[in-house]
């Protein structure tokens, strides 16, 4: 994290500005001054991608989100050979797909082919679209007539979409602004072939990179129980700050060592690796939230804004984890690997 003091100094400032309220404003700023120039992910410094998230996410999980989301979209346009980004732009990248808000497809020329930066239209609605009605473009998946998905990037704002802000209710994550957009013949383009947004192997690369923005609000919730020196007499107290090092130490370790497998097998499946890398941070900072909430009491949620924002976001921000149903895929897993690694 010492890398990144510049960035940390100007973190500082926005806290001043009351951050949690202004995320759009506040990623920004950190786009004009290029702290959105990360390397991507498995070229050889995931870790420091990893590192500017955290720290970003430490301050806020509400802007962590949107830059989050703005970095991962530059790097799966530079993934798939689609260098559409303009300088300056802000980015989002809206994946959601339950069935009952999806996009279909169509080539803006009738009987004309799906094909890699093709012109398309886009009708129908997407849920979880965070920031949407302050970004530039977005990428969003969209499905043809046949089902088969793919990726889209658009312009915003288009006279064709509209915002559906009534149906957030959040308290934690609010500022995230994560609406329902509904689009009518919105002109975009295709990015990739048909799965090619699932199938690359930055999909999973991504997905472990979430797991950095989720760690950063723990370690910053730890750093603000550690500030409690007044109470280092009280045992209990000591058993609870005891009990989240060793949370975020594990977490950690494993983001350590799943960012140097990725740069040492740039390409390779990281599938099973994310997943883990998910699980073991949203455990920990589900045990830091116990623990910090348990040994400080009520006084910091009451009169400590940051402290506060960040233990109502977090709850919220780590269910993007599948929780059982990513524990029961790396059961699988388990059972089908004949060379399982658990010997130290």
């Amino acid at each position: 994290m010492e890398n990144f003091d510049p960035l940390g100094e100007l973190l500082k400032q926005f806290d001043s500005e009351d951050i949690g309220t202004q995320p759009v404003a506040m990623l920004q700023k950190l786009v004009a001054g290029h702290w959105d120039d990360l390397p991507f992910p498995g070229q050889g410094d995931t870790l420091g991608r990893w590192q500017r998230l955290s720290l970003v996410a430490s301050h806020d999980l509400s802007l962590a989100k949107l830059y989050e989301g703005h970095t991962d979209a530059l790097a799966v346009l530079a993934e798939l050979k689609a260098p559409i980004a303009r300088q300056g732009s802000l980015w989002a990248v809206w994946g959601a797909d339950p069935a009952e808000a999806r996009v279909t497809v169509t080539p803006a020329l009738a009987g004309a082919r799906l094909e890699h930066l093709c012109e398309i239209r886009l009708n129908g609605v997407k849920a979880w679209c965070s920031g949407a009605e302050g970004l530039s473009n977005a990428l969003l998946t969209v499905r043809d007539n046949s089902g088969a998905l793919y990726l889209a990037a658009i312009d915003l704002p288009h006279d064709g979409i509209k915002f559906n802000g009534a149906c957030w209710k959040a308290v934690g994550m609010s500022g995230s602004a994560s609406v329902d957009v509904e689009f009518n013949n919105v002109p975009g383009r295709l990015i990739g072939r048909a799965g090619a947004y699932l199938d690359r192997p930055g999909f999973w690369y991504g997905g472990a990179g979430v797991a950095a923005c989720w760690y950063g609000a723990a370690a910053a919730l730890g750093h603000c129980m550690r500030g409690g020196l007044a109470r280092a007499s009280d045992p209990h107290f000591m058993a609870h700050l005891g009990a989240v090092d060793v949370a975020l130490q594990g977490a950690r370790a494993t983001l350590h060592e799943v960012a140097r497998s990725l740069d040492a097998a740039p390409g390779k499946c990281a599938l099973s690796m994310a997943l883990q890398a998910r699980l073991q941070v949203e455990k920990a900072a589900t045990e830091v939230i116990t623990h910090v909430g348990r040994a400080l009491g009520a006084r910091p949620f009451c009169r400590d804004a940051r402290f506060a924002r960040l233990m109502a976001d977090l709850p919220v921000f780590i269910r993007q984890s599948h929780a059982e149903r990513d524990l029961a895929f790396l059961g699988n897993r388990v059972l089908e690997d004949a060379a399982l690694p658990w010997s130290l």
